[in-house]
């Protein structure tokens, strides 16, 4: 998948997670349903773009994916 398009998805996530007003809630749900419900290819680029930069991605995504990185895509 290319690399634009989960960011996209990414933020559409985090868009819905950032109402909370508990930023760590918010992590949370953020790196909880990544996941939960995406494949883990598309985990990898994902974290992949993150350790590139991340351009484009939302700052909560950014954050949800470096704090949760072991659990979002486990050491091979």
């Amino acid at each position: 998948m290319e690399a634009d398009k989960l960011v996209k998805m990414a933020n559409e996530i985090a868009s819905f997670f950032e109402a909370d007003p508990d930023r760590a809630v918010a992590l949370e749900g953020i790196a909880s349903h990544l996941k939960r419900f995406w494949e883990p290819r598309m985990l990898r680029e994902l974290v992949a773009w993150i350790d590139a930069g991340g351009a484009g991605a939302r700052e909560s995504v950014v954050e949800a994916v470096k704090a949760n990185r072991e659990r979002l895509v486990p050491a091979a």
